[in-house]
C-alpha cells in the first residue's frame, strides 16, 4: 500500500480526540491513513468533494465522526459507494445518543456502518477487517490483534484472588 487507504473525517476539531484513537489503531496495524476536517453543515462542498474523490484516490474505507444531529457519516455515504463507518461522538445535551440515532436510522439506498458512541477504536477496527479482505499483511496484523486481546482477558483472570474462580478447564473445548 503506497497511499492511504482509510480516511478518517472528523466533523469537527472538537471530534479529534477520537479521530486519535482510530489513527493509534490504523498505526498499530500499518494501515495508511489520513485524517481531516469537514463538516456536513458548515463545509458541505468540501464533505460532498471528498467523498466523491475518496475511491480515486486509493481510500477503501472511511471512518466519519461526528457528533450532535451527526449527519456527516450519511453524508459522505450518500457520496460514494466505498463502505463508511460512522461514530457517534458523545455531545451535547443528550450525551451522543442523538447522533448514534442519526448514524444508526439512515434511509434506504444510503448504508453506514454505526459504531457505539465514542467507539472509535471499534471503528478503526472494523475499517481494518474490510482493508483485510484483500490485503493478507493487515489480515494477519488484525489476526495477531485479535489474539493480543484474547491473552489480556485470559492472563487478567489470574488478578482475581480471594474468589472462588472457574477452573481453566470450564474454557476447554468439549
Amino acid at each position: 500500500m503506497e497511499g492511504p487507504v482509510a480516511g478518517i473525517v472528523l466533523g469537527s476539531v472538537s471530534d479529534l480526540d477520537l479521530g486519535v484513537k482510530a489513527k493509534e489503531v490504523f498505526e498499530t496495524l500499518g494501515i495508511p491513513y489520513e485524517i481531516t476536517v469537514a463538516s456536513a453543515h458548515r463545509t458541505p462542498d468540501d464533505v460532498v468533494n471528498y467523498a466523491r474523490n475518496a475511491k480515486a484516490r486509493g481510500i477503501k474505507v472511511i471512518v466519519a465522526v461526528a457528533g450532535l444531529s451527526a449527519a456527516l457519516p450519511g453524508v459522505i455515504a450518500a457520496h460514494t459507494t466505498i463502505p463508511v463507518i460512522g461514530v457517534p461522538a458523545p455531545a451535547g445535551t443528550l450525551g451522543g445518543i442523538d447522533a448514534l440515532l442519526s448514524i444508526a436510522q439512515m434511509p434506504p439506498g444510503v448504508p453506514v456502518g454505526a459504531m457505539g458512541i465514542g467507539a472509535a477504536r471499534n471503528a478503526a477496527l472494523f475499517a481494518a477487517r474490510i482493508i483485510s479482505l484483500f490485503d493478507d499483511k493487515v489480515h494477519e496484523k488484525v489476526w495477531e490483534d485479535t489474539a493480543s486481546a484474547r491473552l489480556k482477558v485470559t492472563e487478567s483472570r489470574k488478578e482475581i484472588s480471594d474468589l472462588p474462580l472457574a477452573p481453566s478447564s470450564a474454557f476447554r473445548e468439549l
